[in-house]
């Protein structure tokens, strides 16, 4: 098998799913495929193993799994790194997508059926669309990119570990419930939160909604992280504006380190 069959013909899934694949961050593992929640199917793409195969296999991979808009949209990208990473993106989410539909349709499928867009105007503009009946949220950092998709929307951020600077660390905080002399232990926990995870919960959130970055960061605030790796936040005043449903308490939200990473997950 050639180093671009690799990404095109993923193990197929254990007899009971994706249940057993635990998330894992490998960079020399190309594709890795799992369930990090009952109905969510997450697919992750080694950005480093694409640069390590060079421009041939990056080319042979474009090929066979972009659509010709998206191959396109490839060729005009002449900085490397973008292209890499934009690459590895699509990849996800196309993995992400057939691996959904063969666990809970039995359907199969081609890479290529599966057209990846964005929203195009307005305050979720940029936000992940396919043309399959579920919902997606992409991510990428260092050398993954990692897309999740489930039957209704879902926010995910990845964050590489990194030194928070002054101003920065300022505005992660701002708001969160950080009592470590507390008596709740989740609260002592939330208070040693490390800061790129803090961002990616944040994050998190707000792509879930579909707004990223354009609602500011501080208006979500953490409020405790258990021992589960789930956590609790509030919105403030403008999340609720744009997003009503923010503030009925019936999303999941689950944040943690992996392999030198820092993920965070929400889904309803």
């Amino acid at each position: 098998m050639s180093s671009a069959d690799t990404l095109a013909a993923p193990r197929q899934p254990h007899a009971g799913g994706l249940a057993e694949e635990t998330l894992a961050l490998d960079p020399a593992r190309p594709l890795h495929l799992a369930r990090p929640a009952e109905q969510l199917t997450a697919a992750v793409v080694s950005i480093a193993w694409l640069r390590a195969q060079g421009d041939a296999v990056r080319a042979a991979l474009e090929a066979r799994h972009l659509t010709d808009d998206e191959a396109a949209h490839a060729a005009g990208l002449r900085v490397p790194k973008r292209r890499y990473e934009w690459l590895a993106g699509r990849l996800a989410v196309k993995h992400g997508v057939l691996a959904h539909g063969r666990r809970h349709w039995g359907r199969a499928g081609r890479t290529r059926d599966i057209r990846v867009g964005a929203v195009a105007h307005g305050l979720r503009a940029g936000k992940p669309v396919v043309n399959a009946p579920v919902d997606v949220g992409l991510s990428h950092s260092g050398d993954f990119a990692i897309a999740v998709c489930g039957p209704r929307p879902v926010g995910v951020d990845l964050e590489h570990e990194r030194r928070m600077p002054p101003m920065l660390t300022s505005l992660l905080t701002a708001g969160d419930d950080r009592a470590a002399a507390c008596a709740d232990p989740d609260r002592r926990r939330l208070a040693a939160m490390p800061l790129p995870l803090r961002w990616a919960c944040k994050e998190a959130v707000l792509k879930h909604f579909g707004f990223g970055l354009r609602i500011d960061p501080r208006e979500v605030a953490l409020h405790a992280w258990r021992d589960d790796h789930t956590y609790t936040w509030r919105p403030g005043p403008d999340l609720l504006r744009h997003a009503p449903s923010a503030g009925d308490g019936r999303l999941h939200s689950w944040a943690r380190r992996i392999d030198g990473y820092f993920l965070a997950l929400v889904w309803t």
